[in-house]
């Protein structure tokens, strides 16, 4: 296993600066994504990373290696790109043997790997099928089979479940969780959708104008969002300006003033405590409160009365804007069960751990 080094790294396009000043260390076997919207800077990142583009600066390792100046083929990194890019004249089978006949791998061996590389992505039966006899999720199994054939130190993937659709999608984010957990190679990926961020990643970079935003686990980035932009795009979130009433305790709580009530928040050490606070409260950290009691797995925090606007109910959920005190919300309800709240009084709750002071 190979550990991905990035140092400082720059690119600038004559006056147009792509990335600026990235440092980040990805684990060895670990599945590591750059997340953000188009032109944030993370395919500028892993085409230098791949060797298509040069830096302006900066250092880019695989282990101990300086590999920044080394050509594509020299970096021994594989690559699964969005559009599949496979030969439409050659089996499932010859294009996945092809980057180990580019390595002039002996006959015997190569045919093992083709073998356990289709068998790995579940694809040992449509061996001598053309591509365009393949699904579009089956063909993607074939390129990311092609990628790992010749056991690469590092696995680029740029966006590779983009032209799947939802379902497929799913099916893909699974199996490549699993091919990861399998091969423990370290992976790098490119996307701008969060949940396959969520949902497959071990650490996240989000990224903003060429710079990591935020950078940590998922869970961490979800429930703990240190600026407003990371908060906004991931999930969904509601924002509520209040007043620091107090220090923080040992856990880095405060109780905040605001137009909803007195609520609890947590508040990162580079967040001042003095003068007003921006917080960050996700849909689904509200409760209704009902005739028939709340959810009482964890302690809430009773808020002022509101009125609700409207209701759409979506099977697993249902998604309620909330007016309390000029104040907007969105509430997020899991499992409906009332045909409507719209035009009704409602009684709110936010769970007590789940309010977060954010930056800018």
């Amino acid at each position: 296993m190979t550990n991905l080094r990035l140092t400082n790294l720059r690119k600038a396009f004559d006056q147009t600066v792509a990335v600026e000043d990235v440092t980040v260390d990805v684990a060895a076997g670990s599945l590591f994504f750059l997340l953000g919207s188009s032109g944030c800077g993370k395919t500028t990142i892993l085409r230098m990373v791949a060797g298509f583009v040069a830096p302006t600066s900066g250092r880019i390792s695989f282990g101990d290696r300086d590999v920044t100046a080394l050509a594509p083929e020299k970096r021994n990194a594989g690559m699964v790109f969005q559009n599949y890019a496979l030969w439409p004249h050659m089996t499932v089978a010859q294009n996945v043997g092809f980057g180990l006949d580019v390595r002039k791998m002996a006959a015997v061996e190569k045919k093992k790997r083709i073998g356990e590389s289709l068998e790995l992505v579940r694809m040992s039966s449509y061996a001598d099928r053309l591509p365009n006899q393949l699904s579009g999720g089956q063909q993607q199994r074939v390129a990311l089979a092609r990628a790992i054939s010749f056991r690469p130190d590092l696995l680029l993937l740029d966006e590779p479940l983009s032209n799947l659709d939802a379902k497929l999608r799913l099916e893909m984010r699974a199996e490549i969780r699993r091919i990861s957990d399998e091969l423990h190679m370290t992976m790098l990926y490119v996307t701008h959708d969060q949940h396959e961020a969520l949902s497959l990643a071990d650490r996240i970079a989000v990224m903003r104008g060429g710079r990591i935003e935020q950078l940590g686990g998922p869970r961490e980035i979800y429930d703990r969002p240190r600026t407003r932009f990371v908060a906004e795009f991931i999930g969904e979130t509601n924002f509520v300006t209040g007043t620091v009433e107090g220090a923080r305790d040992a856990e880095g709580f405060a109780a905040v003033a605001t137009p909803l009530g007195a609520l609890r928040a947590f508040i990162a050490p580079t967040i001042s405590t003095s003068g007003e606070v921006t917080l960050s409260i996700r849909p689904e950290s509200f409760r209704i409160l009902v005739s028939d009691g709340v959810n009482a797995q964890a302690p809430v925090t009773k808020i002022a009365m509101g009125h609700c606007i409207s209701s759409t109910y979506l099977g697993s959920t249902a998604q309620h804007v909330v007016d309390v005190r000029g104040v907007r919300l969105k509430v997020f309800e899991a499992n409906p069960r009332n045909q409507s709240f719209a035009g009704k009084d409602l009684q709110l709750a936010i769970m007590a751990d789940q309010v977060v002071a954010v930056e800018g």
